[in-house]
């Protein structure tokens, strides 16, 4: 934790905006997969989860270009290294939670995301080989109980839904993008030439992957004639993937990984209120069928088990190791 309290109350300010960005970023990514599902109906799903990430960070690569303009060139090795490593933990993150958000809802995919947050105590607790406090325990068997809700968990087959599933290995990918954050070997590096890489990364994976995944080439092209596509996916850039990432690079260096895992647990609420009121809005005019969401007694009970266990851990987070 950094001694200067006024820095730590701003960075913990600017994180708190980033998850209110990825709490739009959820009915957005929906609402863009439903597009495209209407523009291209031979798509897989895994066309469409690819094709909704990789215009986004090429659209956000060619915004930082211009940004940085020469700076670019004073990239060192280090950054490139770290950027890389990012963009391929978050392109791997992300790939799995977009193809998971067209099996299940906003809110139970952003709930069940933050599962990071518990994993994160436990994999500081076995680089130490210590076993976990109680109270880290406790806030597990919360969370894990409330998975099981929110992914309506059958426990006579004992299986979960594929979009359920795919959202809890996200979460391994995500809980890796926050490690790299504070490496010790990483702390010179600057937050906006990593970012760059980070987003070059993902920009050239997903254009491959789509490339790979598209019915025919020329499908690649269509989504780019469609107005609501391309106002969804320029939101999604700007605030989603711009903002939210340089604030995230610029701003959880200063916190401990574990406190960041926290405040990102906010992400959730953000979503879920979203869910409530902007599908109709989005669906009305872009002309495709969306329905806000509810609040069910699955949602609030299974969201509220897992904020609950990430409260408590914010009230007496580990120490940093």
């Amino acid at each position: 934790m950094v001694a200067d309290h006024s820095l730590h109350r701003r960075a913990v300010g600017m994180l708190l905006l980033a998850n209110l960005y990825w709490g739009l970023s959820f009915p957005l990514v929906k609402s863009i997969a439903l597009v495209h599902a209407q523009l291209v109906p031979a798509s897989s799903t895994w066309f469409i989860a690819a094709y909704t990430i990789a215009p986004r960070f090429l659209l956000a690569t060619l915004g930082l270009i211009v940004v940085l303009g020469r700076r670019i060139r004073t990239i060192t090795r280090r950054e490139i290294e770290q950027g890389s490593w990012l963009g391929l933990m978050a392109g791997g993150g992300m790939l799995l939670q977009n193809d998971g958000l067209q099996f299940t809802s906003v809110s139970v995919s952003s709930f069940l995301t933050q599962l990071y947050a518990i994993m994160i105590p436990f994999y500081f607790a076995l680089q130490v080989r210590r076993w976990p406090s109680p109270l880290i325990l406790g806030c597990a068997a919360l969370v894990f109980v409330g998975v099981a809700v929110l992914g309506r968990f059958d426990f006579q087959g004992l299986q979960i839904g594929r979009g359920e599933f795919e959202t809890l290995l996200c979460s391994g990918f995500f809980m890796a993008q926050i490690l790299l954050l504070e490496g010790k070997r990483y702390t010179a590096n600057r937050a906006l030439p990593i970012t760059l890489v980070m987003f070059v990364v993902e920009a050239l994976v997903f254009s491959i992957v789509s490339g790979a995944t598209a019915p025919q080439l020329s499908d690649l092209l269509i989504p780019w004639t469609n107005g609501p596509w391309l106002l969804f996916t320029g939101l999604l850039t700007v605030f989603c993937t711009l903002g939210s990432f340089i604030l995230m690079n610029q701003w959880q260096p200063k916190i401990t990984a574990t406190e960041a895992g926290l405040i990102y647990c906010l992400e959730p609420i953000f979503a879920s209120i979203m869910a409530l009121f902007l599908p109709a809005i989005f669906a009305a005019w872009a002309g495709f069928t969306y329905a806000n969401e509810q609040l069910t007694w699955h949602l609030l009970l299974g969201g509220g088990l897992i904020t609950l266990a990430n409260v408590l851990l914010q009230l007496n987070p580990p120490a940093k190791t």
